[in-house]
């Protein structure tokens, strides 16, 4: 096995919109819009900061985290070499009365 740590999607993409101070809209499941620059985050929480405020959101309140810009997390050259061989992506419809 590879002395590599496996990391989670989440917090590749949490840890990379900090760093590169990617303006960010969040979702609650309540439908509440917040919007900032996340500054930190562990397993349970995320910091937003705006106008010199910051707010603590747990993160079983967030429903979607949409970055401001498009971002890159992965090298998409490495990603389609690791993808299983023969496993078509499949087109999802949305299904009547939607």
């Amino acid at each position: 096995m590879a002395n590599e740590k496996a990391q989670n999607v989440q917090d590749v993409f949490l840890n990379h919109v900090r760093k590169n101070k990617t303006p960010v809209t969040v979702f609650l499941v309540n439908g509440v819009k917040l919007q900032g620059i996340i500054t930190w985050f562990d397993n349970f929480s995320v910091l937003l900061r705006r106008d010199g405020h910051t707010q603590l959101v747990y993160k079983h309140a967030i429903s979607t985290v949409m970055p401001g810009a498009p971002i890159q997390l992965f090298d998409a050259t490495k990603a389609e070499t690791a993808a299983p061989q023969g496993v078509q992506p499949r087109e999802v419809t949305a299904a009547a009365g939607d």
